[in-house]
């Protein structure tokens, strides 16, 4: 059975949180190209890209499945912002919008899935 991601609302949540997620981490310093910066992006992506996953899958299990990984990743990313802000690399203002984003689309996940399970 597929589901179309694009009508859920933390699809479009966390689909718009990786944009402002790139456009910020590009203010982190070089050396962390390929540390946090590359992990808070891949962190990011993986939420969105879980629920679109799991939307192209056939049971309501695998469906499932990808949105916990979502719902998992979520709170790696708000994490990660905490993380940038106590190191200096982030305004605390900017960081904790972000990470409550995630925050925000880590609820949503989990009521998604407590809809559907």
């Amino acid at each position: 059975m597929s589901r179309d991601h694009r009508k859920l609302e933390v699809f479009q949540l966390t689909d718009q949180l990786v944009a402002e997620v790139y456009k910020i981490t590009a203010m982190l310093p070089n050396a962390e190209r390929f540390g946090l910066q590359s992990q808070l992006r891949r962190a990011a992506v993986s939420v969105a890209t879980n629920i679109v996953e799991g939307s192209a899958r056939r049971t309501t299990g695998e469906y499932c499945h990808f949105l916990y990984i979502a719902h998992s990743s979520a709170p790696e990313t708000s994490y990660l912002f905490t993380v940038c802000v106590r190191l200096g690399y982030l305004p605390e203002s900017s960081a904790a919008a972000l990470a409550n984003g995630y925050d925000r689309a880590s609820a949503m996940l989990l009521r998604l899935i407590a809809s559907i399970g």
